[in-house]
Parts: structure tokens; sequence; C-alpha cells
């Protein structure tokens, strides 16, 4: 996310491997004060945001790598570890638009994956077994 919350927004809440949630409502909120676009086109926006986000990732380890030979080496590993941060902080607001509920709705997505890929019982109220749409990223 390339714009800055207002220097009252409680900055490193989070530092301390806290919970992130209140963060991404404040993050959420401050974005919905500046909001140009409501209703199903900002949701959209918001949305697509995260593809900006994806984008800055691959910017980034093109530069870390020196792929492109016109720039070369223009960015470090931190720079892409920076960068999936912000694709995780996007996610979680755009996540947060679509569920007032997003920690809990995360808490059990978080669950159900972990369970099916690491062997354990499925997470309450997903199924067993495959999935019909076929296998997870994960």
């Amino acid at each position: 996310m390339t714009d800055h919350p207002p220097n009252d927004t409680p900055a490193g809440h989070t530092a301390d491997g806290g919970d992130p949630w209140p963060t991404i409502d404040l993050l959420h909120a401050w974005l919905d004060a500046g909001r140009a676009h409501g209703g199903r086109e900002g949701l959209l926006l918001r949305i697509l945001k995260l593809s900006e986000e994806v984008g800055e990732v691959a910017q980034a380890v093109i530069g870390a790598t020196g792929q492109n030979p016109r720039k070369g080496v223009s960015h470090s590993w931190d720079d892409v570890r920076s960068e999936l941060c912000d694709v995780v902080i996007t996610a979680m607001v755009a996540l947060r638009e679509l569920a007032p509920d997003a920690r809990e709705v995360f808490a059990d997505r978080l669950a159900s994956v972990a369970g099916r890929s690491l062997g354990g019982p499925p997470a309450p109220g997903s199924a067993a077994g495959p999935s019909p749409d076929g296998p997870s990223p994960l």
C-alpha cells in the first residue's frame, strides 16, 4: 500500500507479534474516509489494489535479481519482503471490506488450509476430502 495513514494511527500496533486486526480495522476506516468511489465500484477497486501490490512484488523480485538489463540490481530482498507484506495487508483490508467478521473468516480459512495441507483433521465447517474445484495452491 503506497498511501500512508495519518501520523495519529497507532504505528507498530502489531510490532510485538500481536493481533493485526485492530490495525486492519483502522486502515479500512481510514481508506473508507478518503474513498472516491463507493458501492460495487469501490469494492472492485479495493480488490484490484491487490493486483497492483502483487505487481510491485514482481517488480521487486526482478530488481533484486537484476533481470532488467537496463536497470540492473535495483531492489533488495528486503524490498521483496516489504512488498510481500503490503500484499498481505492489502488482502486483509480487502477481506475486511467483504466481511465485517474478517478475523473469523480468515481464522476459519487458515484452519481449513492447514488441516488439508498438514494432514490434520478437517477444520470445523469444512468439507472432508478433496475440493471439487481441484487442488488448492497449498
